[in-house]
């Protein structure tokens, strides 16, 4: 059986980057950031912890912003995981998709 994959999850930074998140989240095999980053230092931050999937939320504006995509796909040991800013504009299902997670910031 393999081992199990440490999933870091956050959203909603809106350019603050607390020492706790960080804290928190040391350890992580992927962190994904589901949006709302606010500053691409945020990016950076979470970088020197674990690889990063990051998603543009309603906030995120500007050139470093348009680099995001709005959903991305994730894959930690066996699962898929689907990454969106807005569970509101979730366009597929899931399950049907195969996805084994879905995650959401908050709209």
């Amino acid at each position: 059986m393999s081992e199990a994959a440490i999933i870091g999850l956050i959203s909603d930074t809106h350019s603050l980057m607390r020492q706790e998140a960080l804290t928190a989240l040391k350890g992580s095999d992927l962190i994904i950031h589901a949006g709302d980053i606010g500053k691409p230092d945020i990016l950076e931050q979470l970088h020197t912890v674990a690889p990063v999937v990051a998603v543009r939320g309603n906030i995120d504006k500007g050139p470093w912003a348009a680099q995001l995509p709005i959903t991305a796909v994730a894959k930690a040991q066996s699962a898929w995981i689907y990454v969106l800013h807005d569970v509101q504009q979730l366009d597929l299902d899931p399950a049907a998709a195969d996805f084994n997670i879905v995650v959401s910031g908050l709209p």
